[in-house]
């Protein structure tokens, strides 16, 4: 039978006592020695326990005279970076990351039609203008194209929603990073398609917003895939 490390076991307890909220974000944990007395443990063992936690984005560790541990709550950030681990330790196919885009973004922007803000609105303003520079390089048009398709997921102002689409925007960003599968007719598709679903969003037409989007991305999914008959190729590819 595996006897989990003591640390793990006081991780696990420092976890659920943050996450039940008897630590309000923000506040410090009882100090090392403190620690140290109240559990019995290690120092060493303490110390690996918090930084436990600082890798699962719990606490904020701070050095000095003023330092500690500091509650911090997970966030979209979190969710992103979890789900971007999964994406290349498990090596998703390309053709999967856009399968599942074209699951979730539709409803993304049927939520940002009805959520949106001005602060919204005016990120995708910023993301459509610079899409559409036709002077700007490839790493430009895709990170303006990220920064646009995770602009709409914030816009949904669903955390969840946000976080997904962060973290595989990005994976398909790093996955089609070459002329091969980004070509000009593509982008002159892509100018058109995010600004019509930017005018569905400003408009709060939510049955617009999520039939253009569900368009956008399948037409994308099928451009991009169509370049190459290889449908498995994955994010950590250099081709």
């Amino acid at each position: 039978m595996e006897v989990p490390k003591a640390s793990d076991v006081l991780a696990n307890e420092l976890r659920e006592r943050i996450l039940s909220g008897e630590f309000d974000e923000g506040t410090a944990l009882p100090p090392e020695r403190e620690l140290v007395v109240q559990t019995q443990m290690s120092r060493t063992t303490v110390r690996e326990a918090l930084r436990i936690l600082e890798v699962q984005g719990l606490v904020r560790i701070k050095t000095g005279r003023a330092g500690g541990a500091f509650v911090q709550r997970p966030g979209k950030d979190s969710i992103a970076s979890s789900v971007s681990l999964l994406i290349r330790g498990r090596q998703i196919r390309l053709s999967s990351l856009l399968e599942t885009r074209e699951a979730i973004e539709p409803y993304c922007a049927r939520l940002a039609a009805t959520q949106r803000t001005e602060e919204d609105l005016a990120a995708l303003d910023a993301a459509n203008e610079a899409i559409a520079d036709e002077n700007g390089t490839l790493a430009a048009f895709l990170q303006a194209n990220v920064d646009w398709h995770v602009a709409v997921a914030t816009a949904s102002h669903n955390e969840l929603l946000t976080g997904f689409m962060a973290a595989l925007s990005r994976a398909i960003y790093a996955a089609t990073e070459n002329e091969r599968f980004v070509d000009a007719e593509v982008r002159r598709v892509a100018v058109r398609a995010h600004q019509s679903i930017t005018d569905a969003i400003r408009a709060q037409d939510p049955k617009a917003a999520a039939r253009r989007m569900t368009r956008h991305v399948h037409g994308y999914a099928d451009a991009v895939l169509a370049v190459d008959e290889r449908t498995d190729i994955t994010v950590s590819d250099d081709s």
